[in-house]
């Protein structure tokens, strides 16, 4: 993408009533207004679901689709990405669909402890090598900063096309003890994922699938039982 293009984007994001880009200083303060009070953004008390590293927002506009009655927020800190999905739910619409801007390691900062009803984690970046441990989304920091802001019973989603993202976290999650509602390393050879799991493929999935990859799927919750 040219300099232009996103420079151009991201004087869009700035206008877009559906994206949210916090300073940075107010995030690491904990004082952005819209951190316990999010649905004043949706207008309504309905709950609110994140898609963490959400790219250009394919899982956040497919599930706000399937959900009006639920509020969606992509988080990702790439604006020229979320640029994409912010204009789609802008032109269909989607009110139930919003963006927002921010580190993810900084979620506990902009998000009131219990104000997340749950969270999805669609094919983040495996960090496979040593040294990048401490970014893989699914380590025990990030779990810690997954159960403070998730309301109890809230639940974590992780699809991804990487065993061994799959394998980390499972067994970081049972050596930790926390409850797993459902595990599988090949959702479309093996029945039984969520609908929701199967019949929502990113631009990236259905290229992971051409390749004849397999893609794996784990729900759990980061509170102990």
């Amino acid at each position: 993408m040219g300099s232009k293009n996103k420079l151009r984007r991201f004087r869009d994001n700035e206008a877009f009533p559906n994206v949210i880009q916090p300073p940075r200083q107010e995030v690491l303060e904990r004082t952005f207004p819209l951190r316990g009070r999010w649905q004043d953004h949706f207008g309504n008390a309905n709950p609110i679901v994140l898609e963490l590293g959400c790219g250009k927002g394919d899982y956040t506009l497919a599930l706000a689709r399937r959900n009006p009655g639920v509020n969606y927020l992509g988080v990702d800190i790439k604006g020229a990405r979320i640029w994409r999905g912010a204009k789609t739910a802008l032109e269909e619409p989607l009110p139930n669909a919003a963006f927002l801007r921010t580190h993810i390691e900084l979620i506990d900062r902009v998000f009131a402890p219990g104000e997340v009803a749950e969270i999805w984690i669609t094919f983040p970046d495996p960090q496979i090598k040593y040294k990048r441990t401490k970014h893989r989304m699914t380590n025990a920091v990030f779990l810690e900063r997954y159960r403070t802001i998730l309301a109890p019973g809230g639940k974590v989603h992780l699809k991804t096309d990487s065993e061994f993202m799959h394998g980390y976290t499972l067994g970081l999650l049972q050596g930790l003890g926390l409850p797993i509602f459902y595990a599988n390393h090949d959702i479309y050879r093996l029945e039984g994922a969520p609908p929701e799991v199967t019949q929502i493929q990113t631009f990236y999935e259905k290229q992971y699938l051409e390749m004849g990859k397999a893609i794996t799927y784990l729900s759990f919750s980061p509170h102990t039982k």
